[in-house]
Order: structure tokens, then C-alpha cells, then sequence
């Protein structure tokens, strides 16, 4: 599937500001995607650019600046082509599973385990009869049918507990529950922030989107519970990262007293299917 994608982040200052160095997280994963192009413009134009590659593969573009101001533009452009994801291998072992792998330790740890989350990753598991992938589905398809849906502009996610008691919240609250309940059964699971082509949000507006990958011993395989399915030619990865905070597509700040701060964002999107 052929992608092109627009995304403008403008920040306005009510007085007069100094920035200070900045991170972005807007270049694609590339991975089975054919990545066409990719220009990025920043206003004012930074005075120091560094491209590096974070513990986890993300590609990071560090910048720094000089002088004041009142606007800050990062515009990002790229096209590309998808391709179909690779199926996950079917001749896994039955849940749990053991949950002290070094390789994995990162998307292992769960910093504050819930035990309402632990108790309906084991009912699911139990449904499943041990069967990761009908766990996984399944998990998938309750955090979809059962969650009311929303758009929120600000914040960090909820907790897992939360998003599971109040069954609301937006793709990041989903996505962060899942990894929790796959974790809760030893699967190694990461937060991935990108693209996603079709669905239209409730606000009629695009976003950036968030959905979960899990290591099946071979690779990485994307779920989608915004959307109920498993991540395929639709879904461009910008980031994954152990947690929400590693994903975050800038990064940085200011100095400025009594100083307003308004963001407007513009996401567009565009395929071929």
C-alpha cells in the first residue's frame, strides 16, 4: 500500500521564548516498508542537527537552537509502500509463559502490576485453553468491543486498571492495557506510536495513532484494539518503545516567563488502498 503522510506541528508563544534542544521521532520504521522519501522542515532552522538510534531502533534527530521566538514549526513529509506483515508462527507454547527472559527484560517489566489486570489476562488465557494466538485475538477483540472509544488531546495514558474498570478510553489507554494483560501472561509486548490508513476518528479529524506489537520468538506482530484487528498494510510504526514516554514524537522545551503555549497539529493521510 502506497502512504503519504503530512504532519504539521505549530507551537505559538504568547511572549518571546529560548528553545532548548529538541528530539524528534518522526522518521518511519522502515522494516518490510520501502520508504520513498522523507523531508522534514523545522522553523526557525536549528543550529545543530544530530541523527542517532535509540536503544530500541527508533530513529532520533536531536536538534539545538539559538535566539528567541514566538513560533515553532516541525513539518514532516514522507511516502512509502507497505507490504503484508509476516504470520506468526503457529507452534507456540502454552500460556504462561516464563516471564524472566533477559532479551526480552524490557518489555517484560511491569513497573506497577494490577491484579484486576492479572485476573482477566488468566480468564482470557483460560478461554483460550493456553493457545497464544487465540489469547491474543481474543484480548484483542474484548479490548475493542467492550471500550468505549474516545479522542483525548492531553495527557499521558491511563493505567491499565483504569482503562479496564472504566472500559473508556483513546488508543494509547487501549494499547497500554493490552500490554499489560499480554505481559501479565509472559508475552514480551511494546507500545509503537504511528499511522494508521482508514479509520476516520470520531472527531473527523486524523491522529497520530497507537497499537501493540508482541515477540512471538521470531519477530514482532502487531494488534490494533482501537480497531479490533491485527496490524497489516494499513499501519505505518514511527516508534516502539517499552512504554508510551519512548515514543513521543517531540520532545524538548523552553525559557520564557508567564509565557502562553498553544499546539495545533494537522495530520493527513493519504493512500492507494
Amino acid at each position: 500500500m502506497r502512504f503519504s503522510v503530512r504532519h504539521l506541528m505549530q507551537y505559538d508563544y504568547s511572549a518571546p521564548v529560548e528553545l532548548g534542544a529538541h528530539r524528534l521521532r518522526l522518521t518511519p520504521r522502515v522494516g518490510a516498508c520501502v520508504l520513498h522519501g522523507h523531508e522534514l522542515t523545522v522553523t526557525p532552522a536549528p543550529t545543530n542537527r544530530c541523527d542517532l538510534t535509540d536503544d530500541f531502533g527508533n530513529q532520533l534527530i536531536a536538534l539545538e537552537f539559538a535566539g528567541e521566538i514566538t513560533r515553532f514549526c516541525v513539518e514532516s513529509r514522507f511516502t512509502l509502500d507497505t507490504c503484508a506483515p509476516v504470520p506468526p508462527p503457529a507452534d507456540l507454547p502454552p500460556l504462561p509463559w516464563d516471564a524472566t527472559s533477559a532479551a526480552q527484560a524490557d518489555y517484560l517489566r511491569d513497573p506497577v502490576p494490577d491484579p484486576t489486570v492479572q485476573a482477566f489476562a488468566a480468564a482470557l488465557a483460560d478461554e483460550a485453553g493456553g493457545d497464544a494466538l487465540v489469547f491474543l485475538d481474543l484480548l484483542n477483540r474484548q479490548l475493542f468491543t467492550r471500550t468505549d472509544r474516545q479522542i483525548r488531546l492531553e495527557g499521558d495514558a491511563q493505567t491499565p486498571a483504569e482503562t479496564l474498570a472504566s472500559a473508556r478510553g483513546a488508543c494509547r489507554d487501549l494499547a497500554v492495557l493490552f500490554i499489560a494483560a499480554a505481559r501479565a501472561q509472559g508475552i514480551p509486548a511494546r507500545f509503537v506510536s504511528g499511522y494508521q490508513a482508514h479509520a476516520e476518528s470520531v472527531d473527523g479529524q486524523r491522529h497520530l495513532h497507537a497499537w501493540v506489537e508482541v515477540w512471538l520468538g521470531q519477530g514482532w506482530h502487531g494488534f490494533d484494539p482501537t480497531h479490533g484487528l491485527a496490524v497489516g498494510e494499513g499501519h505505518v510504526a514511527l516508534c516502539a518503545a517499552p512504554d508510551q514516554a519512548g515514543t513521543m514524537p517531540l520532545e524538548g522545551g523552553f525559557w520564557g516567563a508567564n509565557v502562553r503555549t498553544l499546539l495545533r497539529y494537522t495530520v493527513e493521510i493519504e493512500t492507494d488502498g
